[in-house]
């Protein structure tokens, strides 16, 4: 497991697949979260993530694809799109400039 730090990311992109637009609400609830750290929210098909995605967070059914579309990236499953502990962990790094495991 990786530990990365919430000060060295500058971009999260919210990975979904089926556009229900639960993924929608996460990103945006991310950017309201996140909005004074300077920290790019985006909201992206999971085959499509971006080169310059410092950390992609996307629900644990889509991790094997995400990982297989963007090898070279920090990926955060979680199970829950609102509330999930993993990304919660991800935006306490980022806020507080510390560690979190990946």
């Amino acid at each position: 497991m990786a530990t990365m730090n919430g000060k060295d990311i500058r971009k999260l992109v919210v990975a979904c697949d089926a556009g229900m637009g639960s993924s929608v609400m996460l990103a945006s609830t991310l950017r309201k979260q996140l909005g004074k750290t300077g920290v790019t929210v985006e909201h992206t098909p999971v085959n499509s993530i971006p080169a310059d995605a410092d950390v992609v967070v996307c629900h644990s059914g889509l991790a094997a694809r995400a990982r297989s579309v963007a090898p070279d990236k920090p990926i955060v499953p979680f199970q829950i799109f609102l509330g999930d502990p993993a990304v919660n962990k991800v935006v306490k790094a980022i806020q507080q400039g510390t560690d979190f495991n990946v």
